[in-house]
């Protein structure tokens, strides 16, 4: 398996679930999610863009990063553009850290629906925050590693059916889910967790690491 971390422009903190998931994978930065690789201690292979994001006082071995670059009037995103260029390098797992929250919504939901087109066409796919994780699910059983507790959602991206949750608080007997149900919303893992998805497309929303109200 070939493991890529796509670093992207939205909300990102370090903590040790995260180091473990990118340790010993080759990077590359979209345009402002440069900014993450000081922080994760990491140095990026490729860095894309348009750049019109670029973070200020960059230190000498970020600035030095082979760029690719491309017009700001474009048909991709930048983070689109860096997955790309990990898939023609050979990526089968891809880590998109800063996939939520940033200044865009769109963005943040079109990393969501991508990650599943990728799920969809064989690739292992995270994304991740940091403090909030999600993992397509595919038709079939998959489970999951959270500590009891853990608060999760299951996002319908379509009408759910054969829908079973199991090794949480409030666990789900091959159940159908209307397109835009909360149904699935604010769960709790009890036990080990493990979902079956029959058919539908659906994402997994986890928690690991709440951050503090404000």
């Amino acid at each position: 398996m070939c493991t890529f971390t796509i670093l992207l422009g939205g909300d990102l903190i370090r903590t040790p679930r995260l180091d473990r998931q990118v340790e010993g994978s080759r990077v590359i930065a979209a345009d402002a999610g440069i900014g993450h690789a000081r922080m994760l201690g990491l140095v990026p292979e490729l860095w894309v863009g348009d750049f019109d994001s670029v973070p200020a006082n960059l230190p000498d071995d970020l600035a030095a990063v082979p760029r690719r670059t491309f017009p700001t009037e474009k048909d991709q995103t930048d983070g689109e553009l860096a997955i790309a260029a990990a898939l023609e390098r050979g990526a089968t797992s891809l880590v998109l850290a800063g996939a939520f929250g940033g200044k865009r919504a769109d963005h943040a939901f079109l990393h969501l629906a991508l990650a599943l087109r990728l799920a969809e066409a064989g690739a292992t796919v995270l994304l991740s925050s940091g403090a909030q994780e999600g993992v397509p699910l595919l038709h079939g059983k998959a489970g999951f590693d959270y500590a009891d507790g853990t608060l999760f959602s299951v996002l319908g991206f379509s009408d759910l059916s054969g829908l079973t949750v199991t090794g949480a608080k409030w666990p789900l007997d091959r159940v159908k889910v209307a397109f835009g149900s909360s149904l699935t919303i604010s769960n709790e893992v009890k036990g080990r967790l493990e979902i079956m998805l029959g058919h539908g497309r659906a994402l997994l929303l986890a928690h690991p690491y709440p951050l503090p109200e404000s």
